[in-house]
């Protein structure tokens, strides 16, 4: 058995406990929470659940912990961190600072003779294997991401921080005229406007200025700016009913030529998820399997979905995989 720590415990956390009961190979022996951890109470019986202070009590016990804090400050200082005493797994996001965590996350491993895998999920994650794939395969071309429709958490929190509002949901939508351009094999160059839509559904206070809210969303620099957003404001029971759910997904598209330049060569890779933290949790599950594989081969230091064959990750043997799946 595969033996799994987590460290945090929110909705990735449980996706990822959720996953865990899905693959036989795999149990879940600790949860460790900055919090009380006697009003932390999770979905498996007889797992113990620790405070943070004490999760160096368990390196012998876990073979692979999972790091499931938020991209913007937890996990640039605990991934490095406890990379040197487990093998780590972590879903930081913030792609343009992949590169520096990369490096962060590398020297810490290496020195505490531990494997470390980070940014893994869909995307990053599958997506990543999508695009590396689609522009190895193609490269005379230009690739597009679109995401959603599905709920952003950084751009609800956003809107959830305007005065006046009591709860927001903002979704991300991908321009349908935008796609199909690139389905129809034009290589444009698009704004962020072009790409996606917004549309965000508001609680607000009691007495608050609909009309303010609503220009101060649409204003708001680095998350609605850009784009076109639309505005609904609802009532508090409408958004418990509505909008509970996390969904998400989106599409890779590479748009390329072969032979002399006149053959058009097409290629997509679409997610559509129920529940984003359930789906992602899935995947660190697998990549679970294969950081616990490839430790135990003698790999050390930082990793990424780039760095993994697909026989890792699989629970079947490599016989059977060829058998069942090649």
């Amino acid at each position: 058995m595969i033996r799994i720590g987590l460290l945090g415990y929110g909705n990735l956390s449980r996706g990822i406990e959720s996953a865990i009961k899905r693959n036989e190979d795999e149990e879940l022996v600790a949860v460790f929470t900055r919090r009380d951890p006697s009003s932390v109470k999770i979905n498996t019986e007889g797992v113990k659940v620790d405070t943070v202070d004490n999760i160096l009590n368990y390196k012998d016990q876990i073979d692979v912990l999972m790091i499931c804090g938020g991209s913007a400050t937890d996990l640039p200082k605990q991934t490095p961190e406890y990379a040197k005493y487990f093998n780590v797994i972590d879903s930081f996001d913030t792609h343009a600072r992949i590169p520096q965590h990369f490096a962060a996350v590398d020297e810490s491993a290496k020195n505490g003779g531990k494997l470390a895998m980070i940014s893994c999920g869909w995307d990053p994650g599958m997506f990543s294997i999508a695009r590396i794939y689609a522009e190895s395969v193609l490269p005379e071309g230009k690739h597009y991401t679109f995401w959603g429709k599905g709920v952003s958490q950084g751009h609800s929190d956003a809107a959830r921080r305007v005065p006046g509002v009591k709860d927001a949901r903002s979704y991300t939508l991908p321009v349908e005229e935008a796609m199909d351009a690139v389905r129809n094999g034009q290589q444009p160059e698009f704004t962020a406007r072009q790409m996606h839509k917004r549309e965000v559904f508001v609680v607000l206070e009691d007495g608050a200025d609909a009309a303010k809210v609503e220009e101060t969303i649409k204003t708001m620099p680095d998350y609605y700016a850009d784009y076109d957003v639309t505005i609904h404001f609802i009532s508090e029971e409408e958004m418990k009913k509505e909008h509970a759910a996390l969904p998400h997904g989106g599409f890779v598209m590479r748009s390329g030529v072969t032979g002399n330049g006149q053959q058009h060569e097409f290629i997509e890779y679409s997610l559509k998820l129920d529940s984003n933290p359930e789906f992602t949790g899935s995947v660190l599950a697998a990549y679970a399997r294969a950081v616990d594989r490839m430790s135990k081969k003698g790999e050390t230091g930082c990793i990424t979905v780039f760095d993994v064959a697909p026989k890792y990750l699989n629970p079947k043997s490599e016989e059977e995989q060829r058998h069942t799946l090649l």
